[in-house]
């Protein structure tokens, strides 16, 4: 039993890794260097004014139980994108939850974002920040008021636990979880299994891709925001 376990996490590992080298070996960048001008630092900030115009406008669409989607401007961003096979906008996800007047999203995340790898909970406007993202999404799941209910205490009592990122991309444990992963065991959890959202799988590795989330029967598309290219 421990050398099949042994055998299935190596394949997890090797296939992250063959991802990634593979996507990093087909990045072609432009390094040709440039000045920037006053014009241009003055383009950039108004950019970035309209961007956060648009978090600031658009959060009050946002209700508790949303999925709410980031598109992240770093490689690693890039990578997780062309992991969804219908839908390749978004790289991140989260929940939202509003708190005394506050909205705020609970995501799991690792890497140099955060070190300590433990569940997230972020306000709305950082998770969407247009200094490092491109854009963002919310989507509603066909959720009742009581089912509400036991999802934001499902997420209370994972992030009072302190869940870990997990960076096996393991679907089978729930002592870690990845984005996705998360968001996926939340809805399950707080509809008591009515909820039954798709998988994908890769090399016989059934994983949860951020268009798993909100491609499908149970959740809506309620606002889609792309930032102008900075």
């Amino acid at each position: 039993m421990n050398f099949i376990l042994k055998r299935i996490n190596n394949e997890r590992w090797l296939l992250c890794c063959l991802l990634f080298f593979v996507f990093a070996c087909n990045s072609k960048k432009d390094y040709t260097s440039f000045t920037t001008t006053k014009i241009d630092s003055i383009a950039d900030e108004q950019k970035i004014n309209e961007a956060l115009d648009s978090i600031y406008q658009y959060k009050k669409m946002v209700k508790t139980g949303d999925l709410v989607v980031r598109t992240g401007k770093d490689f690693t961003s890039e990578t997780m994108r062309l992991l969804s096979t219908k839908d390749k906008t978004y790289s991140h996800c989260g929940i939202a939850s509003i708190e005394h007047d506050s909205l705020f999203v609970y995501h799991s995340i690792g890497g140099e974002w955060n070190p300590d790898e433990k569940l997230r909970k972020d306000p709305f406007e950082i998770f969407c920040n247009p200094y490092e993202n491109r854009g963002f999404g919310i989507f509603r799941y066909k959720i009742t008021p009581g089912e509400k209910i036991s999802l934001v205490h499902f997420i209370h009592k994972l992030y009072n636990k302190k869940i870990m990122f997990d960076m096996q991309f393991n679907l089978a444990s729930d002592d870690r979880m990845y984005c996705s992963e998360f968001v996926y065991k939340v809805i399950e959890h707080a509809s008591n299994n009515k909820i039954v959202l798709p998988t994908t799988t890769i090399n016989n590795i059934k994983f949860i891709a951020l268009d798993n989330l909100f491609i499908n029967p149970f959740c809506a598309q309620i606002k889609r925001v792309t930032y102008a290219r900075q």
